[in-house]
C-alpha cells in the first residue's frame, strides 16, 4: 500500500475524525492504528509492535538518545514551569495592570501579538511560543479568546518566518534552493538571490498576514471564531470550557499580590537571550568554512537552543519568585502545576510525530509528487498546481519542512524543462503551498506549539483558524493564475492583496448588517 492511493487513508481518516469528533488525540490515535496495520498488511501482533517502535524511536533511535525531539519536550515542560512562577510572583497579574494603562483599546490587544508575531523571525517555534507569553496576559485582560490569540500566533510565526532569510526556516530553503539550481544548471543567480527575488511570489503569506490585520481592524469574526469571542466578551470565558487547555494553570496556587513587572519581563528576557545566543554558538560551531549571518542559521541546533533558553528562563523565574515569597514559597507544588500544564501539548505532539512517521512509511507525499510529476501540466495553471499538492501534501502530513524536500525539486525540475522563467514562481508556490497546509493541520508542530503559546484547545484553534487560512489561499490561488497568464509577479501580488481586502469588507459588511438586525 506504500506510495499508493491508498497511502492517503490514515491521513484522511484522521483529519475527518478531528473535524467530526473535535478529539485530538482519539483521532490521532486511531490514524496511527489503522496506518501501523497497513503497513504490516493487518496483522496485530505486528502492528502493534509497529506502533510501540514509533513511540520509543521518538526517545531512543538507532540506539542513542533522540535529543531533537527530548529537548523539544524538555522546553515545553521549561517553558510551563516558567509560565508557573511568573503567574505565582504576580508578574502576569502585573503586567496586565500595566499593559491596562498602556494599551487602553481591546484593539491594541489584538495589535500587540500581531506585531510581535512579525517582528520575532528567528525561528517558528520560538516565535509562537514567546509571542504567546508575551501577549497573553494583556489579550486576557482585555477578554480576547485564545483561539483569536492562538490565530494571530500562527498566522504570523510560519508566514513571516519563511520569507526571512535570516531565519532557521530561511537558511534550510536557501540551502535547497542552492542544490536545485545547480541540479538544473541555472546560473542567472546565487541561491540567496534567488530567495530575496522569490518572496513577492509567495502569495499566500502576503494574504496571511494582511488578514490579520483586517480581522483586527473590521472586526472579523469568522465562523467559530465568532462564537468564541463572543462567549470571552459576554462571560470573560476565553477556553471552551470543555475542552484541554495546554499551558492553563486553572488556579491551583494563589497569585502573589505584590507581583512586579520585572517578574514577568525577566524570564521572557532571559529566554529570548538565552535562546539567540544559543543559536549563535551552536550555529558557529556547525559551521564549516567562512562563518556569516545566513551560516549561522543555516547550521544552528534550535532545540537544543530553545532548551537552553528555557531553562535560563525557569532559573530567573524561580530565583525572582524564591526572592519574593521566601522559604514558604510553595516553589515544589508550582513547579509540579507548570508541568501538568503542559501535559496536554505533550501529548498531542506525541502522537502527531507518530502519525507523521506512518504517513512518511506509507509514502504518502511521494504518491502525491508522483501524480504531480506524471500529469499533463499546462505551464500557466504550474503555480497554482504546485500551490495546491503542496497545500495538501503539508495539510497531509503535518510538515512544511517535508514538503519543501519533497516538492522543491520537483517543481524546480518541471518548471526549468517547461519554462524556464516559471523556476522562482514555481518554487515560491511550494513555500507558500507548505505554509497553508501547514496552517490547515492539526498535527503541524507549529500549528500545536501556537495552541501552546496561546494557551487554547487545540482542536478550537485548527476550527477557527480553517476559514482564515481558506480566504487567504482563495486570494493566492487566484494570484497564481495571473502569474501563469501574465507572467508578472507584482501585478498578481496586488490582484491577491485587493481580493482579502474586499474579502474582509464584504464579511464585515454581512456582519454588521446581520448584528444590526
Amino acid at each position: 500500500m506504500e506510495g499508493t492511493i491508498y497511502s492517503l487513508i490514515p491521513a484522511v481518516l484522521m483529519l475527518v475524525l478531528v473535524l467530526v469528533t473535535r478529539r485530538v488525540i482519539l483521532s490521532l490515535g486511531i490514524g496511527i492504528i489503522i496506518g501501523a496495520f497497513m503497513l504490516t498488511g493487518f496483522d496485530l501482533k505486528e502492528g502493534f509492535v509497529l506502533i510501540w517502535s514509533l513511540f520509543s524511536t521518538i526517545f531512543v533511535s538507532e540506539g542513542a538518545l533522540n535529543t531533537g525531539n527530548l529537548y523539544l519536550l524538555s522546553f515545553l515542560f521549561l517553558l510551563g514551569i516558567t509560565t508557573a512562577f511568573m503567574t505565582a510572583s504576580g508578574g502576569s497579574k502585573a503586567f496586565g495592570k500595566w499593559a491596562v494603562e498602556k494599551i487602553r483599546t481591546r484593539k491594541g490587544a489584538k495589535l500587540l501579538p500581531a506585531v510581535l508575531g512579525i517582528i520575532i523571525f528567528i525561528d517558528d517555534y520560538f516565535n509562537a511560543l514567546a509571542v504567546g507569553q508575551v501577549a497573553r496576559p494583556v489579550t486576557d485582560r482585555y477578554k480576547i479568546s485564545r483561539a483569536k490569540l492562538a490565530y494571530y500566533i500562527d498566522s504570523t510565526s510560519a508566514p513571516i518566518t519563511v520569507i526571512s532569510p535570516i531565519s532557521s526556516w530561511g537558511a534550510y530553503i536557501i540551502g535547497t534552493i542552492g542544490s536545485i539550481l545547480a541540479a538544473n544548471e541555472i546560473s542567472n543567480y546565487q541561491a540567496l538571490e534567488a530567495f530575496i527575488l522569490m518572496i513577492p511570489a509567495n502569495y499566500y503569506v502576503f494574504a496571511a498576514l494582511l488578514l490579520v490585520f483586517l480581522t483586527i481592524f473590521l472586526k472579523l469574526d469568522v465562523g467559530a471564531m465568532r462564537t468564541h469571542e463572543k462567549r470571552a466578551l459576554d462571560t470573560g470565558q476565553l477556553t471552551n470550557p470543555d475542552g484541554d487547555v495546554p499551558g492553563d494553570l486553572n488556579d491551583e496556587f494563589k497569585q502573589h499580590n505584590n507581583g512586579k513587572i520585572a517578574h514577568l519581563i525577566l524570564p521572557i528576557g532571559a529566554l529570548i537571550a538565552g535562546t539567540v545566543a544559543a543559536m549563535v554558538i551552536t550555529g558557529i560551531r556547525n559551521t564549516e568554512g567562512a562563518v556569516d549571518l545566513l551560516a549561522i542559521f543555516a547550521n544552528t541546533n534550535v532545540n537544543i537552543s530553545l532548551f537552553i533558553g528555557g531553562l535560563a528562563a525557569v532559573v530567573t523565574a524561580g530565583v525572582l519568585y524564591a526572592g519574593q515569597a521566601g522559604p514558604k514559597s510553595g516553589a515544589p507544588l508550582v513547579f509540579w502545576e507548570g508541568i501538568k500544564a503542559m501535559l496536554p501539548a505533550i501529548y498531542i505532539l506525541v502522537f502527531a510525530w507518530m502519525i507523521g512517521d506512518i504517513i512518511s512509511q506509507l509514502q504518502t507525499g511521494e504518491y502525491l509528487a508522483q501524480q504531480f510529476r506524471q500529469a499533463d501540466i499546462n505551464v500557466a495553471y504550474l503555480p497554482l498546481l504546485i500551490f495546491i499538492i503542496s497545500g495538501f501534501m503539508a495539510l497531509s502530513t503535518g510538515t512544511s519542512w517535508g514538503t519543501f524536500g519533497i516538492m522543491l525539486p520537483i517543481a524546480g525540475e518541471i518548471a526549468a524543462v517547461t519554462e524556464p522563467a516559471m523556476i522562482l514562481p514555481a518554487l515560491s508556490a511550494v513555500l507558500a503551498g507548505s505554509v497553508f497546509g501547514d496552517h490547515c493541520s492539526p498535527i503541524s508542530d507549529t500549528t500545536i506549539l501556537s495552541s501552546t503559546g496561546a494557551g487554547a484547545n487545540h482542536i478550537d484553534h485548527v476550527l477557527t483558524q480553517l476559514p482564515y487560512a481558506g480566504i487567504a489561499a482563495v486570494a493566492a490561488s487566484i494570484g497564481y493564475i495571473l502569474l501563469g497568464l501574465t507572467g508578472q509577479v507584482w501585478i498578481p501580488l496586488l490582484a491577491t492583496l485587493a481580493v482579502v481586502v474586499l474579502i474582509g469588507i464584504l464579511i464585515h459588511s454581512f456582519t454588521s448588517s446581520v448584528e444590526k438586525k
